[in-house]
């Protein structure tokens, strides 16, 4: 069974607070085709910011 084609990859995102910070999740290809964005806490500078999906 081929990885790339899966409906929810494993995807990761990484701060953009410069960090290097980053969280490992999946998603749903189909709702979301897209580039992923969500705000998540980054533990190292101890407050919320915008983490975006690295491909």
């Amino acid at each position: 069974m081929a990885r790339a084609t899966d409906v929810r990859p494993v995807i990761r995102l990484k701060s953009t607070a410069g960090t290097g910070y980053t969280y490992v999740t999946r998603k749903n290809r189909r709702n979301d085709p897209d580039r992923l964005v969500l705000r998540k806490y980054d533990p190292l500078v101890r407050r919320h910011v915008e983490f975006k999906e690295e491909r």
